[in-house]
């Protein structure tokens, strides 16, 4: 966060030198306000460039293996400009290179999935997917465990919609 703030007064000061240079070339035609006004729109447009473009470099810096499956679009009074093309803030990725099937659970699938979202650190956790069931569990907390057999025990169950995107991503592959 504190690099972006860096980087946005630097875009406003550039700007407004830009801007200061031509105030001088052109002998004082242009408008004296046109300096502050460059470096609040410098400012302000590498803020919209990043809340923008936040998703897609997420999105492109994710290894070899990990799927999005879910983002989330909002928009906000303070960023009148979303209301026309809201800004994407969180999203799930399934990570399918930790997928784990049990032979005798054969529609269940373990899986990490990171949880993203912007001016917050990621998080990781682990969830069980029924594929058939269109269910999960988070296997953080409480006394989840897998039993000798393989079984989950004591998952709080949560029943999904049959197009759940993350439970779609985890369940298409074979996992290992």
């Amino acid at each position: 966060m504190l690099y972006e703030l860096i980087a946005a007064i630097v875009t406003g000061v550039a700007l407004a030198g830009i801007a200061m240079v031509l105030c001088r070339l052109t002998r004082g035609l242009l408008p004296k306000w046109l300096v502050p006004a460059a470096a609040g729109i410098g400012i302000l447009g590498y803020s919209v460039w990043s809340e923008y473009s936040w998703f897609s470099r997420s999105a492109a810096a994710q290894p070899d293996g990990v799927v999005i499956a879910w983002h989330n679009e909002e928009s906000a009074p303070w960023r009148p400009w979303s209301y026309l093309a809201p800004v994407t803030t969180r999203f799930t990725a399934v990570d399918t290179r930790t997928i784990q099937r049990h032979p005798d659970f054969p529609d269940q699938r373990i899986v990490g999935l990171r949880l993203a979202s912007r001016w917050q650190p990621s998080t990781l956790v682990k969830v069980v997917f029924d594929c058939a069931g269109n269910k999960r569990a988070d296997l953080s907390g409480g006394n989840v465990s897998i039993g000798p057999d393989g079984g989950i025990e004591n998952a709080a169950w949560i029943d999904l919609v049959p197009d759940d995107a993350v439970r779609r991503a985890a369940c298409a592959s074979s996992g290992g």
